[in-house]
């Protein structure tokens, strides 16, 4: 058994139960605060590893066993030496996670619960041959964490008869397709979004958010980084009103940071904000991931415009009643 790792106190035992009360639903059956400190902060083991679509693939599929035996399916993919290469950002991936919470409720959430967190490099190296320091000098490796849905499919998750009839499949792709406008989304490959199998509760996932904000035009089509729907959530719209540059910034300038000690990544609390121009910061021993300061005036400037356009009366508004 591959050995445990060892970088946070809490346990999950006492919340699992409590958890599971407060469930969303089949897709997502923990509430995310809950995830979230689990995959980021509390001690796991993996009890097994593979490629997410082939053997050998950039992202994997790992399950977590977590001290009391509750298990977890999540995607792994390990940052690039350096933090970032084109498709594998994870400041972005983070970033499109934190900015639905702006203007999205947790149960109409698009972007599964998404962390970055470093592990050392010899551990990851048990189950992962290919592993290697994400930042010269240090023994860490930097890794994206997202929950891994169930009861989803990619089959026809895009219907547009179905989006004219059915109102919850309506305001689950309308929201879906808001982010993935205001994120500037450039990887449309099968896969990447997923709908519900549950006809009762229609939601609509993005779930590889990588080549997006900054990142250069793909081949892998872009489509979904302009808004194709004709009708768009009135709540949401209004809630997207009240955002400021200033809420932005505060949520996404400072996205993860982390302390270099004894020549390992210990994630921290963020701080101030070290180089609002760049994406990844550093500073003596201190490491920041989040949006920079062109990534945000970008994306405030893709906000403004899909106010002005309903504004002018290019989208019909509807509620989910």
């Amino acid at each position: 058994m591959m050995r445990k790792l060892h970088i946070a106190v809490a346990a999950v035992a006492w919340v699992c139960a409590s958890a599971q009360a407060r469930a969303q639903d089949d897709h997502i059956p923990f509430p995310v605060d809950s995830i979230e400190q689990w995959l980021g902060y509390d001690p796991f083991e993996v009890a097994a590893a593979t490629g997410t679509r082939w053997e050998g693939d950039r992202t994997q599929r790992v399950t977590l066993r977590f001290p009391d035996g509750f298990g977890m399916l999540v995607k792994w993919a390990k940052a690039p030496p350096g933090g970032e290469r084109f498709n594998n950002v994870p400041r972005y991936e983070l970033a499109a996670y934190e900015l639905q919470k702006l203007f999205l409720d947790e149960p109409d959430y698009v972007v599964p619960p998404t962390v970055i967190r470093a592990f050392p490099l010899e551990w990851c190296l048990e189950f992962d041959r290919g592993a290697e320091s994400t930042f010269p000098g240090t023994f860490s490796v930097v890794v994206v964490l997202q929950y891994w849905l169930w009861q989803v499919t990619f089959d026809d998750w895009w219907d547009e008869d179905r989006f004219e009839e059915d109102v919850l499949y309506a305001w689950h792709l309308a929201n879906m397709n808001i982010l993935t406008y205001l994120i500037d989304h450039k990887d449309s490959n099968l896969g990447n979004f997923l709908v519900s199998k549950d006809s009762a509760n229609p939601r609509v996932f993005s779930v590889d958010n990588g080549l997006a904000f900054g990142s250069p035009i793909s081949d892998r089509g872009t489509e979904w980084g302009d808004i194709r729907v004709d009708r768009l959530p009135r709540e949401t719209v209004e809630r997207l009103r009240e955002l400021t540059m200033q809420d932005l910034q505060d949520a996404l300038g400072v996205l993860a940071q982390f302390e270099v000690r004894d020549r390992r990544l210990v994630r921290v609390e963020p701080t101030e904000n070290l180089e609002p121009g760049d994406g990844i910061r550093s500073r003596g021993d201190v490491i920041q991931f989040g949006l920079s300061s062109r990534d945000m005036r970008n994306l405030y400037r893709r906000l403004e415009r899909l106010l002005e356009r309903v504004d002018e009366g290019k989208y019909e508004l509807f509620s989910r009643e």
